[in-house]
């Protein structure tokens, strides 16, 4: 792997010259780029800034790194090309999703990432082996990079790199940003993530009796769901494979890796297509390690998208070790993260409830417990992942 070349530390760390945040932001929107998602960092303060001010950009303010990648990657396949903005020690959140998403789906977008602890700069102790091996790490994950531009006139050609990478690889790019590269830029503090004023509502339908299968609720969900108007983003395991054994349609996307980013990846594809419906099939195990984008689609979520999480307490597919979600009242979260309704029960007339039910202008949110097991001779798809995220975008009528 080949990178462009190094991030050199500044001589005294004072004589940079720098940029306007609208010097590149504005490049950035003439080529289509108007989606972001990050996580802050103090290098990156101004230009989060300028991106968070403007109402002609999107910006999500992400729980993790990580999910502002697969958030920045739904809104790509949506259509919206996408940006993500972090701090280089939040890098080591992305592997997931920029190795078995971006890279095994083929999904573009930029990168800026900061880089605290440069060699031979002062930084704070934490930031010290990231610093050094930023670019090392970025080169593993066949992320071609370069410094981000420092001087007005060096833009365009920086742009012009990126672009043409992303263009014919279909895959990321990244900018790496040293301190001190962007002018300083007020941020508006009326420029905050939506409230929810209301309590959604809450249901529970319970019949006591044995705990449907994964295939029986899918078949449900299935029902519910026209191929002309809905996507499905199934969950790594087994509930994408059984989606896959019972109807393989062209509105649905499998996620073989990225383990708890399935749901970012539908809150961006939900935004970027507020006329599809967007429905998330969760899991136990996936909706645990990345609860934190609850509280995301709680804030940014719109009435277009329904997360759906099946709930067997257990990493079926790996042997069904159990998860610690027999504690956890998923609905009820959802609910205090701003859902505009939450489901939950074991019957399988949850999913008509759920999806009778009018959204309120938010998210709906159902938790399901299903028992463990699979279809027998479950297949794995057919289809490749990038082949799968390509059908899903010509049915959808979007483009990189």
């Amino acid at each position: 792997m080949i990178s462009i070349g190094p991030v050199r530390s500044p001589r005294d760390g004072t004589d940079l010259i720098m940029i306007e945040a609208q010097d590149f932001v504005d490049i950035a929107r003439a080529a289509g780029y108007t989606s972001y998602a990050g996580v802050p960092c103090s290098f990156l303060t101004p230009f989060i800034n300028f991106v968070i001010n403007d109402e002609r950009l999107s910006y999500i303010s992400s729980a993790n790194e990580g999910d502002a990648v697969a958030t920045a990657s739904g809104a790509a396949v949506g259509g919206q090309r996408s940006t993500v903005m972090i701090q280089n020690s939040g890098l080591g959140n992305t592997v997931s999703p920029l190795t078995s998403l971006n890279h095994v789906f083929r999904i573009p977008l930029l990168l800026i990432c900061t880089h605290r602890g440069v060699p031979g700069l002062k930084d704070e102790p934490q930031h010290e082996l990231m610093g050094r091996i930023t670019g090392f790490l970025l080169e593993t994950m066949e992320i071609p990079w370069e410094p981000f531009p420092i001087e007005p006139g060096a833009i365009h050609a920086a742009w012009n790199r990126a672009r043409a990478f992303i263009e014919r690889e279909e895959r990321p790019y990244a900018f790496v940003m040293r301190r001190g590269t962007v002018a300083a830029h007020a941020l508006d503090p009326q420029r905050k993530p939506p409230r929810a004023t209301v309590l959604g509502t809450h249901v529970e339908m319970v019949r006591a009796q044995t705990r449907p299968s994964r295939s029986e609720v899918l078949l449900r969900v299935l029902e519910r769901t026209p191929a002309e108007d809905t996507v499905i983003i199934a969950t790594t395991g087994y509930t994408g494979r059984e989606l896959y054994a019972l109807a393989d349609r062209p509105n649905q996307l499998y996620m073989v890796g990225s383990m708890g980013c399935a749901s970012s990846f539908g809150l961006g594809l939900a935004l970027a297509r507020p006329d599809l419906r967007v429905v998330i099939l969760d899991g136990d195990g996936a909706a645990l390690m990345r609860m934190g984008n609850l509280a995301t689609i709680g804030a940014y979520g719109g009435p277009n998208l329904i997360h759906i999480l099946l709930d067997n307490e257990a990493h079926d597919s790996t042997g069904a070790q159990a998860t610690v979600s027999a504690n956890v009242s998923f609905a009820k979260i959802a609910q205090a993260c701003g859902y505009g309704g939450s489901f939950t029960g074991d019957d399988p007339d949850v999913i008509d409830a759920l999806f009778d039910a009018v959204p309120a202008g938010k998210p709906l949110f159902c938790h399901v417990k299903i028992r463990t097991g699979a279809l027998p001779d479950l297949p794995r798809p057919a289809v490749s992942p990038s082949e799968v995220v390509r059908r899903l975008m010509s049915h959808i009528g979007s483009r990189f």
